[in-house]
């Protein structure tokens, strides 16, 4: 491929990644419309918004100007650059909301007659453990990564489809996040007390999430790169929102839908291994609860296929 080599015939308009981002920003503005006089930092995230449609029009411009394999490679990578940036943003809806967490933990505590979360880090401590667990935490970036460049190298007539997919993804997950509040054991068990959950006790937290992000210690071996790594992703823009279902989880799924679709076993082998870690991952480090993880498999595999549908109406 000649990453300068200019199109005969170039693509206008907007690309499937462009859609999603405009749409999932209308859609998040008609929110902060409803809920402008209740939201903490509406003029930042208006602000945030406008960044990301103008970042649109300047990456069409590019293309425009030089439409290649490459400036239409920058065009995609620079809105999926963002999706740890709207993360946080989940937060500052769903802290409206009453919380969940007291269901969900009771939903655990029934499933499984206790809380894997609470006690997963303290009976498998081993540091080669902890950092195999962080290890498939820390994995989750560079599996979008490996997949967005696999299509880019070997299937680049797909390269929009699988782009479209892995963020169309990632926006269905925030809607959900914003209209389920559940923050994960690493800010309900503080909140709630560990005693209460070690007794099988979930208070209710209503609003309590709305002013306290106050969240237990990343558990595991304190020593280990990987989890260390996890502690900086945290400490970056972690926040009391996006418990269930697991998105690192789910889209993990997609993209195991995406290598599947690209026809490589020798991709999906490589991958599944970190897949695996990852599951497990969500819950030893405690943002996830187990029953979050299991539903991250059938969401992702369910809007992976939403995304396939979707496709149809935004292709380029």
């Amino acid at each position: 491929m000649q990453l300068f080599a200019v199109e005969k015939q170039p693509r206008r308009g907007l690309t499937p990644v462009d859609w999603a981002v405009l749409i999932y920003v209308v859609l998040t503005l008609l929110l902060m419309l409803f809920l402008w006089d209740r939201l903490l930092n509406p003029m930042q995230m208006l602000w945030f918004r406008f960044q990301a449609v103008a970042l649109v029009v300047a990456m069409w411009a590019v293309y425009k100007w030089l439409p290649c394999p490459f400036t239409l490679l920058v065009r995609l990578s620079s809105q999926l650059s963002l999706l740890g940036l709207w993360y946080p943003d989940t937060y500052e809806f769903n802290r409206l909301f009453l919380n969940l967490d007291h269901l969900f933990a009771q939903a655990e505590q029934s499933f499984f007659g206790f809380q894997p979360a609470l006690t997963f880090s303290v009976e498998w401590s081993h540091p080669v453990f902890s950092e195999l667990m962080a290890l498939g935490y820390v994995s989750y970036y560079p599996l979008i990564a490996l997949v967005f460049v696999y299509y880019f190298i070997w299937c680049n007539d797909e390269l929009n489809r699988a782009a479209f997919t892995i963020i169309a993804s990632f926006f269905l997950f925030y809607i959900i996040f914003i209209f389920l509040p559940v923050a994960g054991p690493q800010y309900y068990y503080p909140a709630a007390g560990i005693d209460n959950i070690a007794s099988g006790v979930f208070p209710a937290m209503g609003n309590y999430f709305e002013t306290h992000q106050e969240s237990l210690p990343i558990p595991g071996w304190g020593e280990g790169l990987f989890h260390q790594l996890v502690v900086d992703a945290h400490d970056a823009g972690e926040r009391p929102t996006a418990a269930f279902p697991s998105s690192h989880v789910g889209v993990t799924v997609v993209l195991l839908w995406l290598a599947w679709r690209a026809g490589s076993l020798r991709l999906l082998w490589l991958m599944m291994p970190f897949a695996v870690l990852m599951f497990f991952a969500t819950f030893y480090i405690q943002a996830h609860y187990a029953i979050d993880a299991i539903a991250g498999i059938a969401a992702g595999t369910l809007i992976y296929f939403i995304c396939q549908g979707l496709y149809r109406f935004v292709k380029w």
